[in-house]
């Protein structure tokens, strides 16, 4: 399949609504969605990393909690503007912001 089929295919798609798709078609989907999101995380812990990297060379502590804070009231924020459960995004992101306090803490 040509470059232009494979991207005549991929907009033939993404224009049917999902009861139009196959299971496989919703499956491919998803695991489009999955990759972008592990993509999208990896993209977050480098900045964190990056964050980590400033706190320590300007001595500030790990946590921050109003930064924290902030940053949970996005994302509650963000589960509203999309229809998402906002006690599940919250815990995505309690669980991306501890994981990252492990890693700032084991390489300081």
């Amino acid at each position: 399949m040509t470059r232009d089929a494979t991207a005549d295919e991929n907009d033939e798609t993404a224009r049917r609504t999902p009861e139009e798709m196959s299971l496989d078609e919703l499956r491919e989907e998803i695991e489009t969605i999955d990759r972008e999101i592990v993509e999208l995380i990896a993209q977050r812990t480098y900045v964190a990393d990056t964050i980590a990297q400033v706190k320590d060379e300007k001595g500030l502590p790990t946590t921050d909690e109003e930064q924290e804070q902030q940053v949970m009231d996005r994302a509650g924020e963000n589960a509203q503007r999309f229809d998402v459960d906002a006690n599940l995004v919250k815990a995505i992101f309690r669980l991306l912001i501890e994981l990252n306090k492990v890693e700032q803490r084991e390489n300081r």
